[in-house]
């Protein structure tokens, strides 16, 4: 669910038919296929190399996790604001190949936010868990690219409207995740 309510497959399909009006459908699925495919490895990255961007750096995972809460909360709060979240903000990007890694990919897909999460899921994991991690991210990265594919017949059918309702729905999640990093992070630098 938190890579569901970050990432919104459905709720970045306007993102998604927006910078891409311009292009023939053949080029639309190219876009989707490179936007996910580049988000998915900047994702596996992080949740595979994780621990060792951790010791490298000498972070820590109480503040990590401080740091993440108040990164997502801060995501879902703007959502409930009927902002669009400064993090997944973009410029008006005149049309080319590169929206599908920039903004596409990077930050809207594999933005700070999704990269917080995925290194929180797999601190102190076993290798049982970071595989399953990989499993999930991998479905919802498909099934974004779904969403991008088949985006035309998904606002017709959801209605845009209902995108605002999903939209803050999403916000409140990411809202009370963040809430609960937060304390995890507290409880673990302070031994409580």
């Amino acid at each position: 669910m938190a890579f569901f309510a970050i990432m919104n497959p459905i709720v970045n399909i306007p993102v998604f038919v927006k910078l891409t009006e311009t292009a023939n459908e053949k080029k639309k699925k190219e876009i989707a296929k490179t936007a996910t495919l580049v988000a998915f490895i900047i994702g596996l990255a992080f949740i595979l190399a994780g621990k060792y961007i951790f010791e490298i750096f000498g972070l820590t995972i109480p503040a990590f996790k401080v740091f993440g809460g108040v990164l997502i909360f801060f995501i879902g709060f703007e959502m409930l604001q009927s902002k669009k979240s400064s993090i997944h903000q973009n410029e008006k990007t005149a049309f080319d190949d590169g929206v599908a890694i920039s903004p596409l990919a990077i930050p809207i897909l594999a933005g700070p936010g999704t990269i917080v999460t995925a290194m929180n899921f797999v601190v102190k994991a076993n290798f049982f868990h970071v595989l399953l991690m990989v499993l999930i991210f991998g479905l919802i990265i498909y099934l974004t690219y779904l969403a991008f594919i088949y985006s035309k017949y998904i606002i017709r059918l959801v209605g845009s409207k209902n995108f605002v309702i999903i939209g803050k729905i999403m916000g409140i999640i990411l809202g009370v995740l963040g809430v609960n990093m937060l304390i995890e992070g507290i409880k673990l630098a302070f031994n409580i």
